[in-house]
């Protein structure tokens, strides 16, 4: 069996359920009453070398299969079918044994405690629901979502479960993977907001602290050094900011054989200011309860609204010289608005995957949020489903549609061939999830750069900063089950659709498919087997835009 983290975003631990949990009631033998009544306090400290403390009492458990039962009940959101557990803990033993060694676990888990605090019941196990009980890295989630960020970042003292392995239970083993992944990319979100807020808030020497610590998370980050260099200069110290700069030249040239971006070295030039990228500022709107991220970049006759593919970060984009050149070149042409959707990037982390209908209110949030009446809708790869349902639901919001690399179905069916099979289609998420913090599949996205280090570093840096491999994942499988195939005769909107003649991403058959079953849908051709719209010949998609432009 293969064991993925709980679906959620962007670390699916806290709020869904891990893979086969059954919601069955247990029928638990209460705990033993705490001093005068009290409900008893259970707490985990689970950032850093996992403890446990009752009532404040400190558990230690000799058990390393009682403390991984412990932790993955704590991080359920619900009842864990007890066959999941046996088999979670105990792969290579049969059912009968397994079982057994789970009674066994159990009972040295209440004899350590002194108490019952886990629930059972003859099919499923949760943590007793009589007891008060806190676990650290929830409540470091919570304040990197509502705040205090300077509580989150002191919070994260350490590694989700830092030193703690159960080396026999490799399904265990990568769950704490997708957990700690995802848990790491939280904070490097907030230490980035944070550096930012205490700059604007006159506080230079406490960026300074924060964006040492950044760069000592991930040292061949150049955004991260970027971030310390602005600090110093903040701060007044040009002298610290030279030396940074130096240190990311020799480790960037020492371990990757490339040289920085100029605009990392354009941060010393006088007089200094934090957007040496020229980055707009990002804002926020509030959608369904959560938090989209949005920037707006740039002047015009119309608004272009993009859509981004299934990994974006409106700050990070802006890293990559190509990237930056066609956004630079699209705000010339209109007013371009770009956001990452819920759940990636800088906007917040959801509890379910996400859907083209959340897209679309994403879209439609944007849209309000930066008063645009209409707009041009470019949708690229993943992103362009959510724009169909959005085409569909407010026909009336549209100047017209742009799809570029895209697809109206994520998995091969008899009537449409040209996609993955569904468990092909799981193979290659298996091979980009196992390569995640380093450049993964950009030979696929971008065969043209597979060689550049330069392109190597940026992406690898935007994938650990926009996702997790366990949030990721539940993406990859929202996009593998799409199907917007019966929207497309609905959508009344002027389209044109583009597609590179040898995309190994998304086959150029699902772009042709796209343009004949859109009414008027215009197809183009574009030479080369790029999937990334900004890299290669920009320019057929630059005089699409261009002739929306012209025409409204």
């Amino acid at each position: 069996m293969t064991f993925l983290a709980p679906r959620e975003f962007p670390d699916w631990a806290q709020s869904a359920r891990p893979p086969g949990v059954d919601r069955m009631p247990a029928s638990p033998r209460r705990p033993r009453a705490a001093a005068y009544g009290s409900m008893e306090r259970l707490e985990f400290r689970l950032l850093g070398f996992p403890e446990f403390r009752l009532n404040g009492r400190r558990v230690e458990l000799a058990l390393r299969k009682a403390a991984a039962l412990l932790i993955y009940l704590a991080e359920a959101a619900g009842p864990v079918a007890r066959e999941v557990a046996a088999t979670l803990l105990w792969p290579e033993t049969d059912e009968e044994a397994a079982r057994a060694r789970l009674r066994r676990t159990l009972y040295k888990i209440r004899i350590a405690f002194g108490s019952e605090v886990i629930a059972t019941s003859g099919t499923s196990l949760s943590l007793h629901p009589a007891l008060s009980v806190e676990v650290d890295s929830k409540v470091f989630e919570h304040a990197c979502n509502v705040g205090p960020l300077d509580g989150a970042a002191d919070m994260h003292e350490g590694d989700y479960l830092a030193g703690f392995s159960v080396p026999d239970c490799p399904e265990f083993e990568e769950w704490v993977f997708f957990r700690r992944e995802a848990l790491r990319s939280r904070l490097v979100q907030a230490l980035e907001r944070l550096i930012e807020a205490k700059i604007a808030a006159g506080e230079p020497r406490s960026a300074v602290v924060h964006a040492t610590r950044l760069t000592g998370l991930d040292p061949l980050s150049e955004s991260a050094h970027r971030h310390l260099i602005g600090a110093h200069l903040a701060a007044g110290d040009r002298a610290a900011a030279e030396r940074q700069r130096e240190t990311c030249v020799r480790l960037l040239r020492e371990e990757l054989g490339i040289t920085p971006d100029p605009a990392t070295l354009a941060l010393l030039r006088e007089p200094y200011h934090d957007a040496a990228l020229d980055v707009p500022r990002t804002r926020y709107v509030e959608a369904d309860g959560i938090h989209i991220a949005y920037q707006i970049v740039g002047s015009g006759p119309i608004d272009i609204v993009l859509v981004p593919g299934f990994i974006s970060h409106v700050e990070r984009i802006w890293e990559d010289r190509s990237c930056r050149a066609w956004i630079t070149a699209v705000s010339r042409l209109g007013r371009l608005i770009l956001f990452d959707r819920r759940g990636m990037g800088l906007s917040d982390r959801v509890g379910a995957r996400p859907t083209v209908e959340a897209t679309a209110q994403d879209i439609l949030a944007v849209m309000n949020a930066a008063s645009s009446r209409r707009a041009l809708l470019i949708g690229a790869s993943e992103g362009g489903p959510g724009c169909v349902r959005f085409a569909v639901n407010h026909s009336d919001r549209l100047i017209g549609l742009v799809l570029w690399g895209s697809l109206a179905k994520g998995s091969r069916a008899p009537d449409y061939p040209f996609a993955l099979t569904v468990a092909q289609y799981d193979l290659w998420k298996q091979r980009l999830l196992a390569s995640w913090g380093g450049p993964a599949e950009i030979e696929t996205f971008a065969p043209s750069l597979a060689a550049d280090r330069q392109a190597q570093t940026w992406w690898a840096g935007l994938l650990r900063a926009a996702s997790s491999p366990g949030a990721v994942a539940g993406l990859l499988e929202a996009l593998r089950d799409t199907d917007v195939r019966h929207l497309l005769a609905k959508v009344s909107a002027r389209t044109t659709v583009l597609h590179r003649s040898g995309d190994r991403a998304v086959r150029i058959e699902a772009g042709r498919f796209l343009a004949a079953n859109i009414p008027g849908a215009k197809f183009i051709e574009v030479a080369g087997n790029d999937h990334w719209f900004w890299v290669g010949d920009q320019q057929p998609l630059l005089n699409s835009i261009g002739a929306f432009s012209r025409r409204s």
